[in-house]
């Protein structure tokens, strides 16, 4: 099976390095992933400037890569118009340092390269840890991996959905973690804007805030499953046409004439 790896946390994070070593254990890996971070890009694509690429070695592990000037999924555009001689047969995105839960998976790089690897009718999957500082990564890692070795050998995986899987702190010593199919859930931050001013006497603003822990997370979402150190593992539709609205749209529409 032929896997292309990226991220939004740079080539050279130590998340990307972890997962790849996993995946390679059953797969034909190929890496094409950020030069540096783009964290909480979403879904931007590079227009007006060029790109550039460049094969690496990757941490002396023997797998092809490249990094890539742009977005996490200007990686996956560029992997597969032009740097691959044919598409893989699954896209995974990350091991993003950080959870992405609920709505940050519109902000999210990470997410958002697997939905473009969607896009191509690609199995794709994304995967976050939520250690910051990677302790015990590897464990989340394997999970990561295990759990997508079983999900694309699923017959039944559905074009335009990308599976986004979101690992809790592991403890030294632990045994596997249990997972939990979720939904999306509500997770809340309390915001706020530093006005600051630069050398020159110009305001300017720095977006600062912190996760909002007494936000309700309601049973079978992946914030509650992540609270309860659950492996959460949530399918994501990339198609956000609502059909059940078309109906009483109409009807709305029609009673204001």
């Amino acid at each position: 099976m032929r896997i292309l790896l990226t991220n939004d946390d740079g080539i050279h994070a130590p998340g990307i390095k972890l997962l790849a070593r996993e995946l390679a254990k059953w797969g034909e890996v190929i890496v094409v992933a950020p030069e540096r971070e783009q964290s909480a890009i979403g879904h931007a694509i590079t227009m007006h400037h060029p790109l550039r690429s460049k094969r690496i070695d990757f941490h002396g592990t023997g797998l092809e890569a490249w990094w890539v000037s742009g977005t996490p999924a200007d990686c996956v555009k560029l992997a597969n118009d032009f740097i691959l001689k044919e598409l893989p047969d699954i896209v995974v995105s990350g091991m993003n340092r950080g959870e992405n839960l609920g709505k940050d998976v519109f902000y999210s790089g990470t997410v958002s390269a697997a939905i473009e690897g969607a896009f191509y009718g690609i199995r794709s999957f994304a995967v976050s840890y939520e250690d910051l500082d990677m302790k015990n990564g590897e464990a989340a890692a394997e999970e990561a991996s295990n759990l997508i070795q079983k999900v694309a050998a699923w017959s039944e995986f559905p074009k335009g959905v990308v599976v986004n899987i979101n690992i809790p702190k592991i403890k030294n010593n632990a045994g596997r973690t249990m997972f939990e199919i979720t939904e999306l859930g509500e997770k809340r931050y309390k915001n706020n804007f530093e006005e600051r001013t630069d050398p020159r006497g110009n305001n300017y603003y720095w977006l600062v805030g912190e996760v909002d822990h007494d936000t309700y997370a309601a049973p079978g979402t992946d914030v509650f499953a992540m609270r309860n150190g659950k492996i959460s593992v949530t399918p994501i539709n990339i198609n956000f046409y609502n059909e059940i609205l078309v109906g009483k749209l109409a009807e709305a529409l029609k009673s204001k004439e």
